[in-house]
C-alpha cells in the first residue's frame, strides 16, 4: 500500500516530538488523504484507535513497520559515491528503518578503497561476491544516467530483486525486480502544487473576510 510509508513518515515524525496520540484526522491532513481513507487503511492492519483519543503512535509506528517489512534486517547495497550516493551513505535514517548498509560500490579508482560510514567503497567489479556474500536483495542507485541501465543490468543479474533508482532517466528491468524511482525535480513540481494552492487559498479567505467585513459595515452603517 502505497500511502503507509507517508503514514509512517508522519507517526516517526510525531513521535520525535514526544506526542503519544493522533487523531484520524490530525493523520489524514499530515499525509494529504481524507480521514476516512486512513481509518480504513489502518483498519487493515487490525488498527481501529480509540474515540475521543486516537491512535497510539508507538504502537501504530510498529503496525506499519511490520506491515512494510521493515522489522526485517534488509542488506542494501550503494552504488555511485558521487554527492548524492555519499550523502545517502551517511544517512543514519536507513539503519533504523531496517536497512542495513552491507556494500558501496563505484567505478572511479580515486573512490573504491575509500572508508565511507565505516564501510571500504568496493568496485563495481565486486558487486556479484558481495551481493551473495552479504545476501543483498536491494540496490540504491545514484550513478549518472549514461550508465545507469547497464549497472541495473548487471545488479540483476547478480540477484539484485529491489531497486531504488536516483538517476534521471527510466530504467528497464525484469518483471520479477521491483523498481522504485525518485525523481527529486517531480516532487519539488508537486510541492511547488501544493504551495500554490495554499496561496490561492489564502487568497480567497482573505476576500471573503473582506466581503463580509464590508457587508457587516454597510449594514451597520447604511448610506443615506
Amino acid at each position: 500500500m502505497s500511502r503507509l510509508p507517508v503514514y509512517l513518515r508522519v507517526l516517526v515524525d510525531r513521535a520525535e516530538r514526544g506526542e503519544h496520540t493522533i487523531s484520524s484526522e490530525a493523520l489524514a491532513a499530515a499525509s494529504g488523504v481524507n480521514s476516512a481513507k486512513v481509518r480504513k487503511d489502518l483498519s487493515y492492519l487490525g488498527s481501529y484507535g480509540t474515540r475521543g483519543v486516537g491512535y497510539d503512535v508507538e504502537y501504530l509506528i510498529h503496525q506499519v513497520s511490520r506491515e512494510l517489512g521493515l522489522t526485517q534486517d534488509w542488506a542494501t547495497c550503494i552504488v555511485g559515491l558521487g554527492n548524492l550516493g555519499l550523502a545517502l551513505a551517511n544517512y543514519q535514517g536507513f539503519a533504523e528503518r531496517g536497512f542495513r548498509i552491507a556494500a558501496l560500490l563505484d567505478a572511479d579508482p580515486d573512490t573504491v578503497g575509500q572508508q565511507v560510514a565505516g564501510i571500504e567503497v568496493a568496485h563495481i567489479d565486486e558487486c556479484e561476491r558481495l551481493v551473495k556474500e552479504h545476501e543483498i536483495s536491494i540496490a540504491v542507485l545514484a550513478v549518472p544516467a549514461s550508465g545507469a541501465q547497464a549497472v541495473a543490468d548487471r545488479l540483476v543479474a547478480a540477484g539484485i530483486t529491489s531497486i531504488l533508482n536516483f538517476a534521471p532517466v527510466v530504467l528497464a528491468v525484469p518483471d520479477h525486480v521491483s523498481l522504485r524511482k525518485v525523481d527529486l525535480s517531480i516532487e519539488l513540481q508537486i510541492l511547488s502544487f501544493y504551495e500554490q494552492r495554499r496561496a490561492v487559498e489564502a487568497s480567497v479567505r482573505e476576500g471573503t473576510a473582506r466581503a463580509s467585513l464590508a457587508e457587516v459595515t454597510r449594514r451597520k452603517w447604511p448610506k443615506r
